[in-house]
């Protein structure tokens, strides 16, 4: 008996290794999918609503995909304009960046070849090489057309995911019930999954509130500022903050360039400080009491989990692992996520 258990445990740690190799080769599939289930787990109370209006689970899921698609459409709709605006004001930001490193050669002496490095790395050796490195530096019309495809079939991939999910969700629990306790456990572990979703949801929707609260605010700090795009900006804040601790670094390192840009003297950090300021209050303070009800994670498991998703799959990756990590405490135990150590929800 002792000397098969390590045999079992070696097999199952071979397998792990092997299922996480071949997800990370095919995450154009695997990402995706995680995304669309994760997505259909958080949407899953209003198929329990379609039903208690007894509308067939088919035209609920229909309904639901629809306008989700939509949602992420009118998404992507909104921040065209932040993006337009960055690949407007990338010749500038290369200048100022450039202006800065002069006036830093001026100021240290001594240190000809890194500023001569740091001058090539910003594109900025050689009157005829600025120009030439800036356009070959964003995208051109053959890589959009080269990605086109691969971005419909992720997309394609998500919908029928996400459609089917939420069409046999119930179905799936039962049969994984079934496999991971046996009959005489189905029930319980069924119901571990309906936990897991109410978590989940909570989780998502009381976050979703506060991102929008802090989009708001941000898109008003802005306003009276005098930056340009303020709704714009704010909306980037409401989607990057669903990506803990990169989406709010992304935010601020794009405020300080835009301030960079746009004001002169004190002013250009002005942007930045405000963004600062208002992700430091809904950090410490606002996240913590609103989350804190539904579910509490360590900060470290919280880090440690959006830096593998990150490394693993990418922006998806950092999407789907806070929710992959609560959705698996909940099934291992539901009240492993209010007695976990270190209770804060970082922002």
């Amino acid at each position: 008996m002792s000397s098969s258990d390590p045999q079992r445990t070696a097999t199952l740690l071979i397998a792990l290794i092997v299922s996480l190799f071949a997800v990370h080769v095919a995450k154009d599939i695997a990402a995706p999918m995680t995304l669309a289930v994760v997505v259909g787990i958080i949407l899953a109370p209003m198929m329990d609503l379609f039903a208690r209006f007894r509308i067939p689970t088919g035209y609920a899921a229909t309904i639901i995909m629809v306008l989700t698609l939509g949602a992420i459409g009118l998404l992507i709709v909104a921040m065209e304009p932040l993006l337009w605006r960055i690949t407007d004001t990338i010749p500038t930001i290369r200048y100022e960046m450039q202006s800065l490193v002069y006036d830093l050669r001026g100021m240290v002496r001594g240190l000809d070849d890194m500023n001569e490095q740091m001058k090539q790395a910003l594109g900025g050796a050689g009157e005829s090489g600025g120009g030439g490195d800036a356009g070959s530096a964003l995208p051109t019309v053959s890589d959009a057309l080269f990605l086109a495809p691969v971005i419909l079939g992720q997309v394609l991939v998500f919908a029928g995911t996400f459609y089917f999910f939420l069409l046999t969700r119930l179905e799936v629990y039962s049969a994984l019930a079934k496999r991971i306790g046996g009959v005489a456990q189905s029930s319980v572990i069924q119901q571990r999954f309906r936990n897991a979703e109410t978590l989940v949801s909570r989780y998502f929707v009381t976050i979703s509130v506060i991102n929008i609260c802090l989009g708001m605010a941000l898109t008003g700090v802005l306003m009276l500022i005098g930056l340009p795009l303020p709704w714009v900006w704010g909306m980037a804040a409401f989607l990057l903050n669903y990506v803990l601790y990169v989406g709010p670094a992304l935010m601020a390192v794009g405020l300080l360039l835009s301030g960079l840009v746009h004001f002169d003297g004190l002013m250009v950090g002005a942007p930045v400080a405000g963004f600062l300021f208002l992700n430091m209050m809904e950090a410490q303070f606002v996240t913590p009491s609103l989350v804190g009800k539904h579910v509490s994670l360590n900060a470290l498991l919280v880090f440690v989990a959006l830096v593998f998703g990150l490394w693993f799959w990418g922006p998806i990756g950092g999407i789907v692992s806070i929710p992959v990590m609560v959705i698996a405490a909940a099934l291992m135990d539901d009240s492993v996520v209010r007695r976990t150590m270190g209770g804060t929800q970082p922002g």
